[in-house]
């Protein structure tokens, strides 16, 4: 992937960047393989909002992506890298040996054409291949891996994102994740070799607000641009600081550096905390 530039016509563009999307092969998705995305603006079950700044946006289709890699030690080959609206990584649609289809989160460096597979045993180390830690030398870089094994995959799906496997131990792999935590997981869990596509995907800048509208993402108020009877930073005449000793969110909850963490179950398998924020 890269990033282009265009005529500073207006405001907007000017410091607008934008996707080539030189990387993508297939403009239209597998019929089969999406699902209409169910707009919620933010809203729970009662009709409350639980999220704010959430609504509008374009329409899109949900890709049913196969995050479980669970159809093992079947070769498939890579079919077409496709674009997703809902995330920043590419998709690569693989066809497999029996006729199946399917969506997987594409690796970098992922091409039409590649054979990849996955599988509880041990099988080639390339890019694309899914497989136990265990069987993964240490300094490989892997991208979505599993937390349980069979869960599929929550660690490392974003554009970019990287998981170092530090080493195998026991019961456990060690791995150092994109925050810089160093934790373990079981060596049974899955990952993919290599790591995730379109990692120029955090340096597109919007450019202007009409942009962030189009990615249902409605407007921001500060604090203290607020009342005081609207939120704790409100009030005063101009430019005012909060006049609280710690920042605090609309709610008076403590915000900014809180932990939010607190005596989870998992704890014991963290082995060094990501590096505070300065």
């Amino acid at each position: 992937m890269g990033i282009k530039t265009v005529k500073a016509n207006t405001p907007g563009r000017r410091e607008a960047t934008f996707d080539d999307f030189e990387d993508v092969t297939e403009n239209v998705p597998e019929k089969r393989l999406i699902a209409i995305k169910k707009r919620r603006g933010g809203r729970n079950s009662q009709g409350k909002i639980t999220i704010r700044h959430r609504g509008g946006g374009s329409k899109r289709y949900i890709r049913l992506i196969d995050f479980k890699r669970d159809k093992f030690n079947v070769a498939a080959t890579v079919a077409t890298i496709e674009y997703d609206p809902n995330r920043g990584a590419r998709l690569a649609l693989l066809n497999y040996s029996d006729g199946a289809k399917r969506y997987i989160i594409a690796p970098a460096d992922l091409k039409v054409g590649d054979q990849v597979m996955s599988s509880r045993e041990l099988i080639e180390i390339k890019t694309g291949n899914a497989l136990p830690l265990q069987f993964i030398p240490a300094g490989m870089l892997v991208s979505c891996v599993e937390l349980e094994p069979g869960q599929g995959a929550k660690i490392a799906r974003g554009a970019g994102n990287i998981v170092y496997v530090m080493g195998v131990e026991g019961k456990y792999a060690q791995l150092k994740m994109p925050s810089g935590e160093i934790r373990q997981v079981k060596k049974e869990c899955l990952g993919t070799v290599g790591r995730a596509s379109n990692p120029d995907h955090r340096h597109i800048s919007l450019g202007k607000a009409g942009r962030s509208r189009h990615l249902g993402i409605r407007p921001t108020v500060r604090g203290s641009a607020m009342n005081p009877v609207d939120h704790p930073h409100g009030g005063g005449e101009g430019n005012q600081s909060i006049g609280l000793r710690h920042p605090k969110t609309m709610w008076g909850k403590p915000a900014l550096g809180v932990k939010t963490r607190r005596k989870r179950h998992s704890d014991r398998l963290i082995i060094k905390r990501r590096a505070k924020r300065k």
